[in-house]
């Protein structure tokens, strides 16, 4: 989904606009909407213009995309990264990624490795090799508005295969490729990379003067907003960003404590690069996604406040009769990517589903969080921070932490509002989660036995 806010100065937001995400076929691959989406953007930016006087704008992307540019256009339509590779260029391309110790980036299925995409579309057509620059998704737009193409480190180290977070320069396989020579000059998340162009002027009413920054990932925007809150600030923490993706990204407390040989590359963990260049161990699972396919597309049910009575209330009795969920619904993802999800002892009460869905999300997570080491504070933050079993299972389960909510709904674009003011306040202070009143640890080891033995049998 595409998303524009407009925000004053001070942190309060002024309005919010959402578009569904659109795809296109090429003929060839399902290409992101590009086109659609900055006819959109050129629109709510005009709305935008008769509302406030909108002096920066700061471009937030997810990181398993990009844009090849020529001149000034796109040399060919962004992938989309759910698309499946063919095999014979998925053999071709394993052998030549360099290894998980060199990149902190494991190898993930269709193109949520961006060099895959890339060796894609240049297999496709090797002109893309000539002539041509390689923008990040959150850069491509800054580049769109203000004419300056730009790359970017929490863009670069977001699972690309491009680049090594422990060095800070472009993967071998970047270097070999020809790809590392092509990639935009580097800059900081919050720099500013120039004014709109006269044409954005025109198509949007927006001042002249308008600052468009070099923008970042948007996991790593949650974390910048995590790190305003005093509680989590420069401590040793765990920031853990629920949406589709359930992302757990650790900010060692110093380098020392970080062993970067511990993360299990075949169970989801990654080491990603904060807005400041330093690495960042990180473990993640489709969570969103996988509750949606395990309770239907209306996924609110989890979370939404006149809710969470009930599936308190029927924990007690899922508890009691063994009812739980096995990993994994979406199949290569997570600290369990070959495990075949399945339920033993499935309610029939829908409450009661719903409030298993929620122990087995709480489980995965924990999983997740002990592949990364995590330790002393977790803030869970996103729209899955409000599921009360979710949040409070995963607190029982890990009563060697400060465990935390956020409030907020719009923590990402609070994060991007922090390169412009560092000191800026969040808008509402964090919660200490309760956990809950019972002993989940037999509940966990049956659970661990359940997928011990269908790992054996696999």
């Amino acid at each position: 989904m595409a998303k524009l806010s407009l925000w004053s100065p001070d942190g309060a937001m002024i309005e919010r606009r959402v578009r569904a995400n659109a795809r296109t076929e090429t003929g060839t691959y399902i290409a992101l909407d590009a086109a659609g989406i900055e006819a959109w953007m050129a629109e709510t930016l005009r709305d935008f213009a008769k509302l406030a006087d909108v002096g920066a704008i700061i471009p937030v992307g997810h990181g398993a995309a990009a844009a090849i540019i020529r001149d000034d256009r796109l040399a060919c339509p962004p992938l989309d990264y759910e698309n499946a590779m063919p095999a014979d260029l998925r053999t071709r391309y394993e052998a030549e990624r360099d290894a998980f110790s060199n990149t902190g980036s494991p190898r993930l299925p269709d193109g949520l490795n961006l060099g895959a995409q890339i060796f894609r579309l240049e297999a496709l057509d090797p002109d893309l090799a000539r002539g041509t620059q390689i923008l990040p998704w959150a850069q491509y737009w800054s580049w769109l508005l203000c004419g300056v193409a730009a790359s970017e480190v929490t863009s670069l180290g977001c699972h690309t295969d491009l680049w090594n977070p422990l060095t800070g320069v472009p993967s071998k396989l970047a270097e070999r490729r020809g790809w590392a020579g092509r990639l935009a000059p580097l800059h900081g998340a919050g720099e500013v990379l120039g004014t709109l162009t006269p044409a954005w002027i025109a198509r949007t009413g927006l001042p002249a003067d308008t600052e468009v920054h070099c923008g970042l990932h948007d996991s790593n925007a949650a974390l910048l907003a995590a790190r305003g809150f005093a509680e989590i600030a420069d401590s040793e923490s765990t920031v853990l960003s629920t949406g589709t993706w359930f992302v757990a990204m650790r900010s060692p407390k110093d380098a020392a404590s970080m062993d970067a040989s511990r993360l299990h590359e075949a169970r989801d963990c990654l080491i990603n690069v904060d807005a400041f260049g330093k690495p960042i161990p990180s473990a993640r699972f489709m969570g969103g996604r996988e509750i949606e396919t395990l309770i239907g597309l209306d996924t609110r049910r989890i979370d939404i406040a006149p809710d969470q009575p009930a599936l308190l209330a029927a924990l007690p009795d899922v508890l009691a009769s063994g009812a739980m969920v096995l990993p994994s619904f979406a199949p290569g993802f997570g600290p369990f990517p070959h495990g075949r999800g399945r339920w033993i002892a499935e309610p029939d009460d829908p409450v009661a589903r719903r409030a298993a869905v929620s122990l087995y999300a709480a489980l995965v997570a924990d999983a997740s969080l002990s592949l990364i080491g995590t330790r002393e504070r977790l803030l869970i933050e996103g729209r899955f921070a409000e599921g009360q079993v979710f949040v409070r299972a995963l607190a029982a389960l890990r009563p060697d932490l400060r465990v935390y909510t956020g409030k907020a709904h719009n923590d990402v674009s609070y994060g991007a509002l922090r390169l412009l003011d560092a000191k800026l306040p969040p808008a509402e202070p964090l919660e200490l989660v309760q956990p809950l009143g019972v002993d989940l640890a037999p509940y966990r080891d049956q659970w661990r036995q359940e997928i011990e033995r269908m790992e054996e049998a696999a």
